[in-house]
């Protein structure tokens, strides 16, 4: 198996916001084109910054909810990688072809009016609870083998507590 050069893809966080009930929040993307436009929210990480004071950070930007309404489980040990389509490598500034996620495990603590799309510059136009084990099958298609990795290694969290 030949290494991936991390300085090749871009230093990325990944959240799985879960419910009380074990379901996954999924965000429809603003202005996304074709059929698969929900995702779990997920931001680059800054230079120096923590990947898990960045997780905090992308849920506060992307959905609104502060760092007091979630409890973080789980952080992924290793980084997950995927490539960027031609199509999207031409549309995305600098010299990544991809991008490297560590991804999060969090219980969401709040109530649904929590969730705010339009506390900052908003990421998605609406939002669902879902079965972790849906979202592969409604990302974008160069994301589903890191969302197919993510489902299995976070099953445990989609019980009801």
């Amino acid at each position: 198996m030949t290494a991936i050069d991390p300085n090749l893809y871009r230093p990325n966080v990944g959240l799985a916001l879960f419910s009380g009930g074990g379901h996954v929040f999924l965000g429809r993307r603003i202005n996304g084109r074709g059929a698969f436009q929900w995702q779990m929210p997920q931001g680059g990480v800054d230079e120096g910054e923590d990947p898990a004071d960045a997780a905090l950070r992308e849920l506060e930007e992307e959905v609104g909810v502060s760092a007091k309404l979630v409890e973080i489980m789980e952080e992924t040990e290793d980084w997950l990688h995927y490539d960027f389509p031609t199509d999207v490598k031409r549309r995305m500034p600098g010299p990544y072809i991809g991008q490297r996620q560590k991804w999060f495990a969090l219980r969401f603590k709040g109530s649904d009016s929590d969730i705010r799309l339009d506390k900052h510059t908003p990421e998605f136009d609406a939002w669902r609870w879902a079965r972790l084990s849906e979202a592969p099958g409604l990302i974008v298609p160069f994301k589903r083998p890191v969302y197919e990795e993510v489902a299995r290694r976070f099953d445990r969290w989609t019980q009801e507590t």
